[in-house]
């Protein structure tokens, strides 16, 4: 198996990386649109049941208001709320062996994602990066600069990801994952990242937050930022999280 900057999965990966210098001359590929849904026709129709049981419906709420949140409040997430939304999105929840099981799937069980945030409004937590511990379930402090700013301009100036209360970046080990699966493992590793991040928009939900996933960013300047060596990890996806602006009721 060649080494792991030899591998086309690898090279995938920093191909489509984004950097000021390229990002405005980059070549799209001239791909023509699909229809947003496949249709059958000639199939026949069987309609599904809508009427779900009290146990199925808990969480319908929380599907059925989700949307890409990127306008805060100004009141910040608190720490239990912060706690929450990090082991709903890959705290461990049971144990066999040398295997810790997470609240998301992973091929392998390998774990290839490391979550990292920006913190910018959180309740007894100084502003700065932090990086998640899974296994003890604590928070490691990288910086205690206020770093907001900074990484919503490394996310293509996206000014509401410095609004938020939180901003998370999840940064993928590479090899943590290619080392088994070799060029595969990058499917794997994308796939890890979504289930990670869907879980923690629903946290967001359940916590009276909302979230924005993005995956427009400048990599290498996310990755200094956190002090990642690129070639080994590298980050892949970030979401902003906020309080949900309260709609003012009309009592005229």
């Amino acid at each position: 198996m060649p080494e792991l900057s030899d591998c086309s999965g690898y090279k995938y990966l920093r191909d489509s990386a984004y950097d000021r210098e390229t990002i405005r001359h980059a070549i799209r590929p001239a791909i023509s649109q699909v229809d947003t849904f496949k249709r059958y026709p000639d199939a026949e129709k069987i309609k599904l049941p809508t009427d779900w049981t009290l146990k199925e419906a808990r969480i319908t709420p929380l599907l059925q208001t989700r949307r890409s949140l990127r306008k805060y409040e100004k009141e910040s997430v608190t720490m239990r709320e912060l706690a929450f939304m990090l082991w709903a999105s890959q705290g461990i929840t049971a144990t066999s062996g040398h295997y810790s099981f997470r609240t998301a799937p992973s091929a392998g069980a390998l774990y290839p994602i490391e979550t990292y945030f920006s913190a910018n409004s959180v309740e007894d937590l100084q502003p700065g990066l932090y990086h998640f511990d899974v296994e003890n379930f604590s928070l490691d402090r990288l910086s205690t600069t206020d770093s907001a700013e900074v990484v919503a301009n490394a996310c293509l100036n996206q000014n509401f990801m410095a609004q938020a209360a939180v901003g998370f970046l999840w940064s993928a080990v590479i090899r943590r994952s290619m080392s088994k699966y070799g060029n595969r493992g990058m499917r794997y590793i994308l796939l890890d990242a979504g289930h990670i991040c869907q879980n923690l928009v629903i946290a967001a939900e359940a916590t009276g937050n909302g979230a924005c996933p993005i995956a427009a960013f400048y990599d290498d300047e996310i990755n200094e930022l956190l002090g990642l060596e690129s070639e080994e990890e590298t980050v892949i996806y970030a979401a902003a999280v906020g309080k949900r602006v309260v709609k003012q009721k009309d009592n005229t």
